[in-house]
């Protein structure tokens, strides 16, 4: 209503640690992709792997480390949704970090950029996992995206995410992990979220009108 954009919105999604075999838990991407689709929005809660954050920051995702094990493409997939080798030098779309960030600044919203560790879970990481990963360069770590960007990616979609930090992983905060907290952190920063990604969607320029 309004936007200028048609959009498509997804209310959850479907996690590896669930059940579900890589492919279906892209299910929903590759549909979108096929009904026209052209560049995709993900959000997702994380644990922050950085001294310097709080729970309730917002950080757009500049790239990813797969570590769950699995990925969409194996298997024989239909030529048409794109080239067996995908390039993922840029799996997040500069372009769209950049408008991000500029609405962001608009609505006095703080948000940072970071890099993002997808693993399998569901159980959180240990601290020498959280030790090895903040050694590998990663600024925040969850259980979902990175299968999902891999597969638009593949399809010709841009892409922009956005993590939520509910908590800080073990070794970098003080106590504990729960998963009460992460809810609760998630909620408390959903009204930020949603005004940025409200404005976002109502963007004349969030879809490439050469493509």
């Amino acid at each position: 209503a309004g936007l200028g954009h048609s959009v498509l919105y997804l209310k959850g999604r479907l996690h590896s640690y669930q059940g579900y075999d890589a492919h279906q838990t892209v299910f929903t991407i590759r549909l979108a992709a096929k009904l026209g689709a052209r560049a995709l929005i993900m959000t997702n809660a994380a644990g922050g792997l950085r001294r310097d954050q709080r729970p309730g920051d917002m950080m757009l995702i500049r790239d990813q480390i797969n570590l769950t094990g699995l990925n969409p493409l194996r298997g024989e997939l239909p030529p048409d949704w794109g080239p067996r080798f995908p390039d993922m030098t840029e799996p997040y779309s500069g372009r769209l970090r950049a408008l991000a960030r500029e609405t962001a600044n608009g609505l006095g919203i703080r948000l940072g950029q970071g890099i993002y560790a997808a693993v399998a879970g569901p159980s959180y990481e240990t601290s020498a996992e959280v030790a090895m990963l903040r050694r590998n360069g990663a600024d925040m770590v969850g259980m979902s995206t990175a299968l999902e960007i891999i597969a638009a990616r593949h399809m010709g979609l841009e892409c922009l995410a956005i993590s939520v930090i509910t908590n800080l992983a073990p070794g970098v905060g003080s106590g504990g992990v729960s998963h009460e907290e992460v809810l609760q952190e998630g909620q408390e920063a959903s009204a930020r979220l949603q005004s940025l990604l409200a404005t976002l969607l109502a963007a004349p320029s969030l879809i490439e009108s050469n493509r």
